[in-house]
């Protein structure tokens, strides 16, 4: 039996960075105010549909939604912001304070063409703002990401800006797109043919190479934003310099959701090839009242788990195999009777300890600690626990020193923990 195409298992030896990121992630979320919250797999179709968009490709083509019993039509997550949205709602959780901050790490699922860091299930860390209409919560989401990006280790990465407009400054950006798409019209593909009347925005997301050179001189967002969001996009901007944020304005950036507005950004990096984004987000002020709540607006991001783990591993600093605290040499059964009290007292009290239960030689049980790259090796034989004492060896310096059985847990614990 195999994994199905596009999922994948991530074994152990791959699981300490992904860890790591875990770990980083939750405490600088946790210091900014953040909140962990969780959320179903599954949930109705009709969210995602109303949410990301009838005419996206993620609802037209990559969902996973199938009927249960009943007949209900359901699907598998694509993303997480519409079920935060739709469990902010549920809870009327703006009843008691409307401005709420969450963070949220698990799977996803499209159906889109497996490749170099994509996945039919793949993860994301997803981060949300509801409540909060400053141009300053957008500053601070992007602060927010290059710290994170600073804290893993991370080079090589720029962040990219635009703006979206909103309802009242986009009408006339349509009208000049589609002007041009009408213009270029036989140079699209099917798919933005029928989506330049549905949403023209869309057709500036299409990856045809057709589609791209055709609306290389497309018009831009910003420069048809009304007075409000060229103020708010400016204060970003101002807001970001001062930081010491390095940012570039770009003004073929679109998010691949109907449900943005104004701030759109990407978190670029070299590293990966064509899969250049490695975290995204932008602002969303329609999307609470869209499905059914007050008018509130909201703002997040989101970060592909998979090519940011994808990216560290191609660090040398952070190439390093996680390191095993000790592994235990039993030589005899009298010493694989001591071994497996002392590693159970030894894990108990946080000590990444491993003994190999299988009676090998000598010569076999140091390659082994070779391979869980253990830190130390402590070392008994028949003639060390005849004199009361075991060998406790650096794996790196090499240096022996001889221990007293007797007080060898706390010991133990000491040197290693202190």
């Amino acid at each position: 039996m195999q994994t199905i195409r596009g999922f994948r298992d991530i074994l152990p030896e791959q699981i300490s960075l992904w860890q790591r990121v875990e770990k980083e992630a939750a405490a600088l979320f946790k210091a900014f105010g953040f909140n962990e919250i969780r959320i179903p797999v599954i949930e109705k179709t009709q969210l995602f549909a109303r949410s990301i968009g009838e005419a996206t490709d993620i609802v037209e083509k990559e969902m996973y939604t199938f009927e249960d019993r009943k007949g209900d039509k359901l699907t598998l997550r694509p993303e997480a912001t519409a079920s935060i949205v739709r469990s902010y709602i549920q809870h009327k959780m703006y009843a008691v304070d409307p401005v709420r901050k969450f963070f949220f790490i698990g799977p996803m699922f499209r159906r889109e063409r497996p490749q170099k860091g994509r996945y039919r299930q793949f993860y994301q860390i997803d981060v949300e703002v509801f409540g909060v209409a400053s141009a300053y919560i957008d500053s601070q989401l992007i602060f927010l990401l290059n710290e994170l990006f600073k804290r893993l280790g991370l080079t090589g990465l720029s962040a990219h800006i635009n703006s979206l407009g909103c309802p009242d400054c986009r009408p006339d950006f349509q009208k000049a797109l589609l002007l041009l798409l009408e213009s270029k019209k036989d140079q699209l593909c099917d798919n933005c043919k029928t989506r330049m009347n549905k949403n023209p925005l869309r057709t500036l997301d299409c990856k045809s190479p057709g589609c791209r050179e055709a609306l290389k001189d497309a018009p831009a967002t910003i420069d048809h934003l009304c007075p409000a969001c060229d103020d708010h996009f400016k204060t970003v901007k101002t807001t970001l310099e001062k930081q010491g944020v390095a940012f570039k304005v770009d003004k073929s950036l679109v998010r691949g959701l109907d449900y943005y507005t104004r701030t759109a950004w990407e978190i670029q990096t070299t590293s990966l090839g064509a899969q250049s984004a490695v975290a995204g987000g932008g602002r969303y002020d329609g999307l609470v009242k869209e499905l059914g709540g007050p008018e509130t607006p909201g703002i997040g991001f989101a970060i592909g788990f998979d090519r940011l783990v994808e990216v560290m591993e191609q660090l040398e600093e952070n190439a390093d195999k996680d390191r095993m605290d000790l592994f235990i040499v039993a030589l005899g059964d009298v010493a694989m009777e001591k071994a497996y009290h002392w590693s159970c007292q030894l894990n108990r009290a946080g000590i990444r300890t491993e003994v190999d239960f299988r009676g090998r030689s000598m010569k076999a049980l140091m390659k082994r600690a070779d391979k869980f790259n253990a830190a130390r090796v402590l070392i008994a034989g028949e003639n060390e626990l005849k004199e009361n004492k075991v060998i406790l060896r650096d794996m790196n310096t090499r240096e022996q020193i001889d221990l007293p059985v007797d007080t060898l847990v706390p010991d133990l614990i000491s040197k290693i923990s202190g």
